[in-house]
């Protein structure tokens, strides 16, 4: 027996420990161990726990703990079991290691019972609040003898799994996550060998988030408040509910329950400086976020009136400041809606202040609001928005037209205006008008009712100033001045330029900037285009001084109706007409037709038009560029003749057909194309210049049949002694022969040729001749054929050529023919030849006409015969 180690062990063994508290947390899963220390050295001592199932004592968990020896003597310790305390009993002990190295004894097991099932199976854990992203064991425990057939989590089914004593079964569900339904309950079912099922409702969140952007402030230096941001949004049925604790940490004061978002508490005498800390737990852990302050820099002044004095440009906007924070050099701001916004100081001891907004508009709906900061280091909130609405101003623009009567020394004017309310917030009650002007050395004033636009008053030839003010109930009114210049005799109209149009822009005017114009332009025009007289409908535009063009929109004018814009320069004795602009807003094709000049005048190649037509005529609706002459004969091509110059009322077409049908239509023509066209129907006229180069020569010797006619009786027996032949005259046959020789020579001289030219114009036909007296061959031949057999040695025919007409027209009727024959004597007396007068006329315009005449020329007979074939 060794005495000594014995007794050693007596002496160096540490005393066994005793567990002086075992408590299961509120989680359900946590088991809290608590014991005395026994401080056995300076460097700290070492404490070994171990966690067993109380039925077999088998260990499930062993921890060794170091110490400090400055710990207190009673320690706490706490471990979290993956299975509910409630379905298994479980025991602990502990031991310490003295100079870390000899342990003590083991204390005695201290158990924690689970639950026990009487008549119902009971689920664990049950109503609790699960951690998200997890895993979990749920357990079921029978009554005693009854067994566990299926465990189900949200319906769905898990394998069993046996813990602890006999009969409890659990099931083990990983990566929990937070329903999406409306319903955030988790139900979990467990059914037994009775066929009996039971269940239980457990939640799922997620631990608690760390305040953010905590900040404090205060109104009144009496309360402080203090807000933060939560993080994550939770759902208000999760089961999961929080705490928020405030603690002033450099202050005595007990901690305060806080709202979710928000914290107030009295501030702490004459404390400047803050350090608070902001807790927020619930059955899933908890979270502390800390934050540090001067309470003079997080002065948040509060408006709590403000009141608003509207008028017609501006409006005084009034306030009161809750608290007595003139010591800290209030500064406040206050805007509007739309565009005004004003910054002032308010030290007033009593917290009211006031400022006046300016250059605001009339009859205008505006929103105020203020907000005040302590030195303009922290702003205090806005408060609610004040509506109010300024007063309206009326304006009057005026214009005028000057009108000169039979009397040189009186002109009537007509004064128009329009009234102008800006802004559209109240509809403004204009009670009537004033209209003021001075003439003979007298203030004259005539009032019009609300309805009225308009005043005709009668003045001299001098200059006058007329002043047009409105009279309204609320509001003011600003009066409008014109002056009517002294009337000018000298003043000269000057010509209407033409404004080109576009349907899109509609008018874009520009003239000359005239040097005289010290306070602008005025446009004028009717808005009924060339009505004429147009003073109810008169428009006019001001255009500021520097400015030379006007852009008119199309939609205020109407297409196809012209517009005459007459420009009037502003000057400081009154308007005068600078320019006038005429124009279309959209130019019309349909213009009406020319008026024909009949009859037409007409030849047999040629047609000439003539047409009235007003190219000025306001009514048109676009202006006439020129006229389109179209020409088409029946059943050919149609072709065109263009008139450019619009004044420019006739046209001649040339190079026609003789006797032919021609349709002619003149239309007026416009930038957009021809108006409506003015139709008539020709007949060319037939071409006589080829008949009267015949007629010409028979005219002239039916003139000398007319004069030799009264010595018919004469002629007639000296022609018969001429040409008789004598009786028992007896002609040789080489006498014959030699004579004809001789003749035949003679005669050669006088061949009929053929004329260079043969042109008959006739410009006038008489009527036929009643009486015609002919000795004529009595068996005259037709023209130009004789017969050779009677008489004929030498024979010449003519027929004057006909001219042809142009354009294939038909041929000149009728045709004159002249034959000339010649017939020989067969008598022996071959004395000279003799002429004789002619022996038969008959001449008939419009008949064919036969000419015959006999000559005896030494026993030859020469037959001249005219006819008209």
């Amino acid at each position: 027996m060794d005495l000594r180690g014995g007794c050693l062990d007596t002496v160096l063994q540490p005393p066994s420990l005793s567990i002086s508290h075992l408590r299961v947390d509120s989680d359900g899963r946590s088991l809290s161990v608590s014991w005395r220390v026994n401080h056995s050295s300076l460097v700290g001592d070492v404490y070994e726990i171990q966690i067993s199932h109380a039925e077999s004592h088998a260990v499930i968990y062993t921890r060794n703990l170091s110490l400090s020896s400055a710990d207190s003597d009673e320690y706490a310790w706490t471990w979290t079991s993956d299975v509910p305390l409630e379905c298994v009993n479980h025991s602990v002990r502990l031991r310490q290691f003295y100079n870390r190295s000899v342990p003590s004894p083991w204390s005695d097991w201290v158990t924690n019972y689970g639950a026990q099932a009487q008549d119902k199976t009971q689920i664990f854990p049950s109503q609790r609040v699960l951690r998200e992203n997890t895993s979990a064991v749920f357990c079921c425990i029978p009554p005693r003898g009854v067994g566990v057939t299926g465990m189900a989590f949200n319906n769905r089914g898990y394998p069993l799994l046996n813990v602890g004593a006999t009969g409890v079964k659990a099931i083990a569900v990983h990566n929990l996550t937070i329903p999406t339904t409306f319903i955030k309950e988790l139900l979990l079912s467990c059914s037994d060998a009775r066929g009996k099922t039971s269940y239980t409702q457990n939640y799922i969140s997620f631990p608690p988030q760390r305040p953010g952007n905590l900040r404090c402030d205060t109104s009144d230096m009496i309360t402080v408040i203090c807000t933060w941001d939560s993080g994550r949004q939770r759902h208000l049925d999760d089961g999961n509910k929080q705490d928020h604790t405030l603690h002033i940490e450099n202050s005595d004061r007990h901690p305060i329950r806080c709202k979710p978002l928000s914290c107030s508490f009295p501030a702490v005498p004459q404390r400047e400086e803050y350090n608070i800390s902001v807790v927020v737990k619930d059955r899933l852990g908890e979270e502390t976020e800390s934050y540090s302050f001067n309470i003079s820099d997080r002065v948040s002044p509060v408006v709590v009136v403000v009141r608003v004095s509207p008028g017609v440009s501006h409006s005084i906007v009034s306030w009161v400041v809750r608290g007595n924070l003139t010591r800290l050099n209030l500064l406040c701001e206050v805007t509007t809606d739309p565009d005004s916004s004003t910054q002032l100081i308010c030290n007033n001891a009593s917290g009211h202040c006031e400022v006046e907004l300016e250059h605001l508009l009339p009859n205008t709906c505006y929103s105020a609001r203020a907000r005040c900061s302590a030195g303009g280091r922290f702003w205090g909130r806005w408060t609610q928005p004040i509506s109010f609405t300024t007063y309206p101003m009326v304006s009057l623009d005026v214009w005028r037209r000057i009108k000169q009567l039979s009397d040189p020394n009186t002109r009537q004017v007509t004064l128009l205006w329009t009234p102008h309310v800006p802004g559209s917030a109240a509809t403004v009650n204009i009670r009537g008008y004033v209209v003021q002007w001075s003439q003979g050395g007298q203030n004259r004033t005539e009032r019009k009712d609300s309805g009225q636009t308009q005043a005709e008053v009668s003045i001299d030839a001098g200059q006058h100033d007329f002043t047009v003010q409105a009279i309204v109930l609320t509001g003011s009114t600003v009066p409008a001045h014109i002056t009517v210049p002294q009337r000018d005799d000298g003043e000269t109209l000057p010509a209407k330029k033409r404004v080109s149009s576009n349907t899109a822009a509609g008018f874009n005017l520009s003239w000359d900037d005239a040097d005289t114009a010290t306070c602008g332009y005025t446009v004028e025009w009717c808005i009924l285009g060339h009505a004429v007289p147009c003073t109810d409908a008169v428009c006019w535009v001001k255009v500021l001084e520097g400015n030379n063009t006007l852009v008119l929109p199309a939609g205020h004018f109407k297409a196809g109706c012209r517009y005459t814009f007459n420009i009037y320069e502003c000057t400081e004795n009154g308007h005068r007409l600078l320019e006038a602009q005429t124009g279309y807003s959209q130019e019309l094709q349909s213009v009406k037709s020319p008026s024909l000049v009949e009859p037409v005048q007409s030849t047999s190649s040629s047609v000439t038009l003539e047409w009235r037509y007003d190219e000025d005529d306001p009514a048109h609706p676009a202006f006439i560029t020129g006229y389109l002459v179209t020409a088409q004969e029946v059943g050919s091509d149609q072709f065109n003749v263009s008139v450019a110059d619009p004044r420019r009322k006739s046209v001649t077409i040339e190079g026609l057909q003789q006797n032919q049908e021609y349709a002619f239509s003149v239309s007026a023509l416009t930038k957009e194309g021809p108006g409506e066209p003015t139709s008539i129907t020709i007949w060319t006229r037939t071409n006589y210049a080829h008949l009267t180069k015949v007629l010409t020569p028979i005219l002239l010797l039916l003139g000398c049949i007319v004069l030799m006619w009264p010595q018919r009786k004469l002629l007639r027996s000296g022609l018969k002694e001429i040409f008789a032949y004598p009786a028992g005259m007896n002609i040789k046959t080489p006498e014959l022969d030699g004579f004809l020789h001789e003749t035949a020579e003679w005669l050669q001289p006088q061949r009929a040729e053929e004329c260079s030219s043969c042109d008959i114009e006739i410009l006038n036909t008489g009527p036929p001749l009643d009486e015609t007296t002919a000795l004529r061959d009595p068996d005259p031949c037709p023209c130009p054929q004789s017969s050779p057999s009677a008489r004929s040695l030498l024979q010449a025919d003519y027929c004057p050529q006909s001219v042809p007409a142009l354009w294939g027209g038909p041929a000149l009727q009728p045709i004159t023919c002249v034959t000339n024959e010649t017939y020989l004597h067969t008598g022996e007396d071959l004395s000279e030849a003799q002429e004789v007068p002619f022996t038969g006329i008959q001449s008939k315009f419009e008949s064919a006409s036969v000419l015959y005449a006999y000559i005896s020329i030494d026993g030859f007979k020469v037959k001249d015969q005219t006819q008209t074939c």
